[in-house]
């Protein structure tokens, strides 16, 4: 039976700053902090002692100072993938959010959606940003460890959540699973059948007074 644990990184200075995440390197705030210290306990309570566990991470301040608490909590070495951050918004990064909203280019109900230009200079098509992160996750599924933590950012799970189910990319245009900051989603994949089940979605209860 394998178990992949798919976390949010709680909150961070660009959400307190309005300003617009995605590879601007923000850091955790001091609740996002708790928060991260209150992740990794939910998440040792889940796992058994004495298993094997691997953790994976985005290479960004936010989501690494969340690894590294779980990490501490497991003694464990995160790899920090790239593969796994936040789209890219270009230009718009650490800009305030009002500026990006001014030039967005929503995708159309019907047509090209993962190579639609969303009006922003340097920013990732849909298309390259789940292409990466179907990458990444493909790769960390190679590994035959039975429980398995990815730490990444918001909209990102969604193409997590994709690749995990086998969503051609293609279809993934449509897709969105939404989530806190700071949420534990657990995925699960039978030895018989290898089906593989979303068991919880964004699940928060860890967070109850975590970050007052």
């Amino acid at each position: 039976m394998r178990s992949l644990y798919v976390v949010t990184h709680p909150e961070a200075t660009h959400h307190v700053e309005g300003v617009v995440g995605g590879w601007h390197d923000s850091c955790l705030t001091p609740a996002g902090a708790r928060a991260a210290a209150s992740i990794a306990e939910a998440l040792r309570a889940q796992i058994p002692t004495g298993a094997e566990v691997e953790l994976f991470s985005s290479d960004l301040q936010r989501t690494r100072q969340t690894a590294e608490a779980v990490a501490s909590r497991f003694q464990v070495r995160p790899t920090f993938d790239r593969r796994l951050r936040e789209k890219s918004y270009g230009e718009a990064e650490g800009r305030p959010q009002e500026w990006l909203n001014r030039r967005f280019i929503p995708p159309p109900a019907v047509g090209e959606r993962m190579d639609h230009d969303e009006g922003v200079e340097g920013a990732e098509t849909k298309e390259q940003w789940v292409r990466r992160i179907y990458a990444a996750v493909e790769e960390v599924l190679t590994h035959p460890c039975e429980h398995q933590i990815i730490v990444t950012h918001g909209g990102s799970l969604t193409f997590v959540l994709a690749s995990w189910i086998k969503m051609p990319i293609e279809s993934a245009g449509y897709a969105s699973f939404r989530v806190s900051s700071g949420s534990i989603t657990t995925l699960r994949e039978d030895d018989f059948f290898h089906n593989r089940q979303i068991v919880s979605l964004g699940d928060t209860r860890h967070l109850n007074g975590a970050q007052r």
